[in-house]
C-alpha cells in the first residue's frame, strides 16, 4: 500500500486511506500489514499490531473523515462515512484518552519543533494520531480542505490560500472537466 499525499500531516494521511480512482472508492486500511504501513509512514515505529488495532484505526479514520467533512462543509457522497458527528467526536475522544501525550522538542533547519514522541505502542500511536487530528480540526492551522476534483475523495491541508485540489493530477482533471463542460454546453 502506498501512502497517498505523503507530505500531508499524519492524521490527514490516515484519513486518506480512503481513496478513489476510475474503478471506485478503495479502502487501503484493511489488515494488519496496511496499518503497520500507515503507522510507520506517519512516524510511529510500531513492531506489530492486532486485529483490534486495525478496527480502532479504521474507526478513528472514519471519525476524522466525518469531522473533516463537517469542518470543510464537504457534502461529497463518495467521501462520506457511516458515523454521525456526535459518534465521530466520541470516537476521537475515546482514542485520545488511551495514552498520555508525550512530546519532545527537536531542532529543525527552520528552528524548533515540538512533536509527539515516536512510540512502538500501537495504542499510543493511535492516540497521538487522534490528538493531532483533533488539534488540526480545532485550530484550523494549517487549513483543512476537501478536494472537489471529479471522483476524488481526499482531504489536504492548504499550504497556499488559492490551493483548490489535493494534487496536480486532480487540478488537471478538474480543469479538463470544466473545459469539456463548457464546450459541450456551447454545442
Amino acid at each position: 500500500m502506498a501512502v497517498v499525499l505523503p507530505a500531508e500531516p499524519a492524521p490527514v494521511r490516515l484519513m486518506n486511506t480512503i481513496w478513489a480512482d476510475r474503478d471506485g472508492v478503495h479502502d487501503a486500511l484493511v489488515d494488519r500489514t496496511d496499518l503497520l504501513t500507515v503507522l510507520r509512514a506517519t512516524g510511529y515505529p510500531v513492531a506489530d499490531v492486532t486485529g483490534r488495532h486495525v478496527g480502532e484505526a479504521r474507526r478513528l479514520r472514519d471519525a476524522l473523515r466525518r469531522l473533516a467533512a463537517a469542518a470543510t462543509r464537504d457534502e461529497r457522497l463518495r467521501a462520506a462515512t457511516a458515523l454521525d458527528e456526535p459518534e465521530a467526536i466520541d470516537a476521537v475522544n475515546a482514542v485520545m484518552t488511551v495514552a498520555p501525550e508525550r512530546e519532545v522538542l527537536t531542532r529543525t533547519p527552520d528552528g524548533w519543533e515540538l512533536r509527539a514522541e515516536p512510540t512502538d505502542s500501537p495504542d499510543t500511536a493511535l492516540a497521538h494520531l487522534a490528538r493531532a487530528g483533533a488539534r488540526l480540526l480545532a485550530t484550523g492551522d494549517p487549513p483543512l480542505r476537501a478536494c472537489y476534483a471529479p471522483g476524488c475523495v481526499l482531504y489536504f491541508t492548504a499550504d497556499h490560500p488559492r490551493r483548490e485540489w489535493c494534487s496536480v493530477a486532480c487540478g488537471n482533471r478538474a480543469r479538463a472537466a470544466r473545459h469539456y463542460r463548457r464546450h459541450r454546453d456551447m454545442a
